[in-house]
């Protein structure tokens, strides 16, 4: 008569903590790294500039620096003090009006963009305008 074991083997905490979805055949760090390349760059709450992530432990930085959290936070005091949603954008009148600029900027990109396609305007003509509004439209991006 022959007589079998059985063995259990118990997995050690970082076997435990990967994905069942992860290729054995790379280690953690290397998925790790994987997803963080995947991901949209996170920008500034305040002032909208992209923010360089530089660990990979912990929360995501919601701002580019000291500054820009305390312009965040005195804002968001005085909207709570004032009563509006916390959802509100507040604006003042020259960021209004330089948004508007910017706005009024882009259009007339776009429509350099548009005028020069319809005049038969050659390709390399064509790649400056477009860059030209491709910069202007990243301008527009920062509220702030």
């Amino acid at each position: 008569m022959t007589s079998t074991t059985a063995t259990t083997s118990v997995a050690s905490p970082a076997q435990h903590h990967t994905s069942e979805h992860t290729d054995p055949k790379t280690s953690r760090d290397e998925n790790r790294s994987r997803n963080r390349r995947g991901r949209k760059p996170q920008h500034c709450g305040w002032c909208g500039r992209p923010i360089e992530q530089l660990s990979t432990v912990g929360r995501r930085r919601r701002y580019c620096g000291q500054s820009c959290r305390q312009r965040a936070y005195e804002r968001r005091t005085a909207v709570e003090r004032g009563g509006l949603p916390t959802d509100a954008v507040v604006l003042s009148r020259s960021e209004i009006a330089a948004l508007q600029d910017r706005l009024f900027q882009l259009r007339c990109a776009a429509e350099d963009v548009a005028t020069a396609a319809r005049e038969g305007a050659d390709a390399q003509e064509l790649r400056m305008l477009a860059d030209e509004l491709a910069r202007t439209a990243h301008e527009l991006e920062r509220l702030r």
